[in-house]
């Protein structure tokens, strides 16, 4: 028994946000936004105070659509993503509610931008151990809520969109196809290079003035360290999930990404010797959506006819925690 990806959806807000629009709020250009990341646009909210699980919903109903399957074929459901609709409960019960759900177990999966990736071995687990047959894996994120608009901010602020994907796992006996390896690992020694420090339990639940002053509410980034521990982790871990099924780098037909920085992307190319048509990057229109970047790339990718049956399919994801990840899949 091995899991299969049975169906994809996606949602992204309408209201684009130009580089053009964030040098109105704060000191940049699109020179360097795109220089720097190699993000045009991202999406944001319409309406303040939209929850992630607003937007994973949309992607969900997407998804059960182009499965043909009811929300009440859903057997599990988990949710990844940073930015929950509130503190507790989590957002995913909240996606079930919303889709008439009254007994369906939710799960929340905090790991950020390789939160897709920690869901999907747990859905994995869960199928092939017999536990669930239908897995509804959603990575939502409403970054535009909790960004420092300001120059102060300009970093962070500029590399993250709003936007949600979903797919629908369940069984096959099809040995042919699958997830054939999934490999996760993590060093919580990093986890101040890529954090929210304050308002949390360590902190008052309500920011005093002392921790606002100090900027401890808005997300806090070390670039460089980032960027050189995620072209080594992420390619590494590649390699890892492709040894593991005997497969070599020339015969993978797509590497999907998570879309962080585009010139992360184009070092983990680099570093594993592929060429342009065998990855698959739209952090150009979207920006980093966190969970929700490589399903939502997937979905695109299987948009534009990428993968075939029996195409070899890799995932990869580096991210705060450090967290990261790799799973490789025939199609």
């Amino acid at each position: 028994m091995r899991t299969e990806i049975l169906s994809t959806g996606m949602y992204v807000p309408s209201r684009v946000v130009t580089n053009d629009d964030l040098a109105q709020m704060m000191e940049t250009s699109d020179e360097w936004i795109v220089q720097r990341t190699g993000i045009h646009e991202r999406r944001w909210v319409e309406v303040p105070g939209t929850g992630a699980s607003e937007l994973g919903v949309q992607a969900a109903r997407a998804a059960l659509e182009r499965a043909e399957m009811k929300p009440e074929d859903l057997d599990a459901i988990i949710f990844a993503t940073l930015s929950p609709d509130h503190f507790f409960p989590g957002s995913g019960v909240l996606v079930a509610a919303k889709l008439g759900l009254k007994e369906t177990p939710a799960l929340d999966v905090r790991n950020q931008c390789s939160g897709f990736l920690y869901s999907l071995q747990v859905a994995d687990g869960w199928i092939r151990a017999g536990i669930y047959r239908r897995v509804m894996i959603i990575g939502a994120e409403v970054h535009s809520a909790g960004l420092d608009k300001t120059t102060r901010g300009r970093d962070v602020a500029c590399i993250f969109g709003d936007g949600a994907a979903a797919v629908i796992v369940g069984p096959t006996e099809d040995d042919s196809r699958g997830i054939r390896s999934i490999k996760l690992g993590a060093d919580g020694r990093h986890a101040g290079d890529l954090w929210i420090e304050g308002l949390g339990s360590a902190f008052p639940v309500i920011a005093d003035e002392e921790q606002l002053k100090q900027l401890k509410q808005w997300p806090a980034m070390e670039g460089s360290k980032v960027f050189k521990f995620a072209i080594v982790r992420m390619p590494a871990i590649t390699r890892a999930v492709l040894e593991a099924e005997g497969v070599k780098v020339e015969e993978l037909k797509l590497l999907i990404p998570h879309q962080a920085n585009q010139r992360i992307s184009d070092a983990v190319q680099r570093s594993l010797g592929l060429r342009d048509d065998q990855v698959f990057n739209n952090i150009a229109k979207y920006g980093n959506t966190t969970a929700a970047s490589i399903p939502l790339a997937l979905h695109e990718a299987l948009e534009q006819g990428r993968l075939a049956r029996g195409d070899w399919l890799a995932f990869a994801a580096f991210g705060s925690g450090f967290t990261w990840g790799a799973a490789l899949v025939r199609w």
